[in-house]
């Protein structure tokens, strides 16, 4: 990070410290398309010009719809805008999360993402483990690895971030190539990576915490209101920072 803390190494770029995700521009549940398409693009449009320059999304949101949108509201993109997406699972008939993390779905999910953000490369892509939907789980991700780095020798990837991950899969993938980033569920109220945490700033490798503000369940609390008002601010602000 740099000396400010404003902004944060990303792979090759200088990217601000605060980002947008991008998960909840899709319908409801991240299903669907969006019900207010013209106001989802003036979110994105304000974001970027409020400073934001970096943008985290996938395909599997939607699917398709998000990235769609964040093609039709901002492209072509600015310069400095750090698009990274992720890939691994996917969608059922009902809005299902379903793994999908077999060689050829990983190749047909960076193809998808290309397309759909109107791309000739990924800045960066994580492999999002889906060896348990919801929480860090053991196990090797060598060949979905070695599948990405097919890509990249392709020139379709720039850099490889992981999502969803223990530290010995981080181990396990940083013997096969560098690492830029990991995402993994950080807030105030989920902190078992503060170790974690501490690690990978050690070695330059940014962590981007998925669900800051805890979620499909916003972080609620009456300690967390009482320090809010105290600092004039909201809780959201704080929880943040």
């Amino acid at each position: 990070m740099s000396n400010t803390t404003m902004t944060f190494t990303l792979g090759d770029r200088e990217v601000n410290r605060i980002g947008y995700g991008a998960m909840q521009l899709a319908g409801p549940g991240v299903f669907g398309p969006v019900k207010d398409e013209a106001r989802a693009i003036r979110v994105l449009r304000d974001a970027v010009a409020a400073g934001v320059n970096h943008i985290d999304t996938s395909d599997f949101y939607g699917p398709h719809e998000t990235n769609q949108l964040i093609k039709k509201a901002l492209h072509p993109y600015p310069q400095d805008l750090c698009i990274v997406t992720k890939m691994g699972a996917r969608r059922d008939a009902k809005g299902g999360w379903l793994a999908a993390m077999e060689p050829e779905a990983l190749t047909q999910a960076v193809e998808d993402n290309l397309r759909n953000l109107g791309l000739d490369v990924i800045e960066v892509v994580n492999l999002r483990s889906m060896l348990h939907p919801a929480r860090p789980k053991e196990g090797s991700l060598k060949p979905q690895l070695e599948a990405l780095l097919a890509l990249q020798a392709r020139g379709l990837i720039r850099h490889i971030g992981l999502s969803n991950v223990t530290a010995t899969q981080i181990a396990e993938a940083q013997a096969m190539t560098p690492i830029v980033c990991v995402q993994n569920m950080y807030n105030l109220a989920h902190r078992q990576d503060d170790e974690l945490v501490d690690q990978l700033a050690q070695q330059g490798i940014a962590y981007v915490p998925f669900f800051p503000l805890g979620g499909f369940s916003p972080l609620q609390s009456d300690q967390l209101n009482e320090v809010a008002a105290s600092l004039n601010a909201t809780p959201m602000q704080v929880a943040l920072a």
